[in-house]
């Protein structure tokens, strides 16, 4: 039942010196600790975690899914990051498509074998240990923590035997099963009942010995061929086997000081980046935290930030896209100047909205090195489609792609979907000295979620004093445009309080109030650590040294941080 998510109780900020953790699975933050001990460095334990998650959270991660990553470098602060999206099979194109008789108006269902894209998950963890690792612990060292925990079996957590639940009932309601490899007899696993799942375990050893041809070629590429085609879908070998990540350099923008690091298209990091450029146009702290008028600003900002990302933001390998022109504070200063402070915008225009099970999470190593990671399969289990003795499911984010033969996003063979998952870090842009100083690593998933969330936790710091903890533990906001009705919908959590709720609905919201228990998922789960307490006003920094590491983890999840 929804009830039985109250928020009842308190938790504090993990405060430590060397190394910290932040994920939505205990078990998984401790195997990613772990790692840190071992020698390994945030990149290491950043995948031991992703791994970790794949056996703990399969309904929302996964080898079968797509990965992003940034990457800060304690010893020069350079950033860079690594795009693991994976593109639509070659031969599906929109003729093809639509010789099968689909269309923008009745597109193939969101867990249809058509909408399986190549996963980049594998290949992304392999990149970033190459790439960004300590090289003092191998692939298969890293990778062995997840491997022995999806063998011996693990208790399933609260929150996740929930939505376990929740997405096998709705793949069922679609007419499609979940292979045997993520069910116990037929049935999702309950709170606290131990799960095994050594075919899983199989595919993780396998990787980790010999890497990305484990999985795109092969034992695994073949069960994945097979099963996609089984159900209708197009995929080849030669899909798989070609696929390889993309090493990215991030796009930013400067707030009050602070500079907001995110993946660049096909990812949506544009759009918390707009959003962030617009709200620099209200004095935010004087509006005060989750009122009428912080909310409202808030909402408008929001609708015109995804506007413009889902009017330009697509493939850049197939599309030109105006970031040096969407990024400049000229436009969003132009675009803040449609809100008005007495009534909600008309004739705003969105794009295609989905829904998204993700997960994110984040580490700072003792080096001062930091990962910020994210990884999913799209919606719940994807696609539902399990590759036979491979112990994951395939996701499905081809959903995301348009229908619409002039639209940025539409679909093409090759080609990379609007991508909703992104990781952020935070750094000193005021800093004086010449490397770039890291302040802090964040992400909240959860579909069109993740840029409000981003935007609305960093503001619960930046603005309004704030630790990480109390960031993420924080009642937010969620907009989303209703199809059914041709509406903007404002979704507000529990804990915001009723007056807001109805002064919002005075200037013309959509208002959806007070949103409780399991539901308040769509608000998403975030992860935080920052490097010293620069959030808060009221400390001297020489009585708090920037060294020392705050974290919080959200209590959406099942999560926690941990540090040593």
């Amino acid at each position: 039942m929804d009830t039985d998510l109250i928020f009842s109780s308190r938790r504090s900020p993990v405060v430590c010196l060397h190394g910290c953790v932040a994920s939505s699975q205990p078990l998984a933050s401790h195997i990613g600790l772990d790692t840190l001990k071992r020698g390994g460095n945030a990149a290491d334990a950043a995948v031991a975690i992703a791994a970790a998650l794949a056996v703990t959270e399969p309904c929302s991660t996964g080898p079968g899914g797509d990965a992003f990553c940034l990457f800060y470098n304690g010893n020069t602060g350079e950033i860079r990051g690594i795009n693991g999206s994976g593109r639509l099979p070659r031969a599906e194109t929109l003729d093809f498509l639509e010789g099968r008789g689909y269309s923008a108006e009745a597109p193939p269902s969101p867990s249809d074998a058509l909408n399986v894209t190549v996963p980049g998950a594998p290949a992304c963890w392999c990149d970033t240990i190459e790439l960004f690792g300590s090289h003092k612990l191998s692939l298969q060292e890293v990778l062995s923590g997840a491997a022995e925990l999806a063998e011996v079996g693990f208790p399933v957590a609260e929150v996740t035997a929930h939505h376990w639940a929740h997405w096998v009932g709705a793949l069922r309601d679609a007419g499609k099963e979940l292979g045997r490899d993520l069910l116990i007899d037929g049935h999702p696993p309950k709170c606290g009942q131990v799960f095994r799942n050594p075919a899983l375990a199989q595919t993780l050893k396998d990787l980790g010995g010999r890497g990305k041809p484990a999985f795109y070629q092969g034992r695994v590429a073949q069960a994945i061929v097979e099963i996609i085609n089984q159900h209708g879908g197009v995929m080849t070998l030669d899909d798989l086997s070609s696929h390889e990540s993309e090493v990215i350099t991030p796009i930013s923008t400067e707030y009050k000081g602070v500079r907001l690091w995110e993946p660049p298209p096909n990812s949506q990091g544009l759009a918390a980046l707009l959003l962030l450029n617009i709200l620099e146009n209200f004095p935010l702290k004087a509006l005060g935290h989750n009122s009428s008028d912080y909310i409202h600003v808030l909402v408008e900002a929001v609708r015109l930030a995804l506007t413009d990302a889902l009017r330009y933001l697509s493939d850049p390998d197939h599309v030109t896209i105006p970031l040096q022109t969407l990024l400049d504070k000229s436009y969003s200063h132009q675009r803040a100047q449609h809100i008005s402070m007495e009534r909600a915008m008309e004739g705003v225009e969105p794009g295609l909205m989905t829904g998204s099970d993700t997960v994110y999470f984040c580490v700072i190593d003792s080096q001062g090195n930091a990962c910020s990671f994210v990884n999913s399969t799209f919606m719940g289990f994807g696609s539902g489609l399990v590759p036979k003795d491979c112990g994951f499911s395939l996701q499905n984010r081809g959903a995301s792609f348009s229908l619409h033969r002039d639209h940025v996003n539409c679909v093409a063979g090759g080609k990379r979907p609007y991508h909703t998952i992104i990781p952020a870090l935070l750094t000193d842009s005021a800093s004086k000295s010449q490397k770039t100083q890291l302040l802090a690593a964040l992400g909240v998933m959860g579909a069109f979620m993740q840029p409000q969330g981003h935007i609305q936790v960093l503001l619960n710091m930046l603005e309004f004093g704030m630790n990480p903890q109390q960031a993420l533990d924080a009642p937010r906001v969620f907009v989303q445009y209703d199809h059914k009705t041709d509406e903007w919908l404002v979704n507000l959590e529990e804990g915001i309080d009723q007056e807001v709720a109805e002064a919002l609905r005075k200037r013309g919201h959509k208002i959806n109030w007070p949103v409780t228990g399991h539901k308040r998922s769509r608000f998403g789960r975030g992860q935080i650590i920052t490097v010293g307490d620069w959030w808060n006003p009221s400390v001297s920094h020489v009585d708090h040294p920037a060294k020392v590491l705050w974290a919080g983890s959200d209590p959406r999840a099942d999560g926690c941080a941990q540090g040593y």
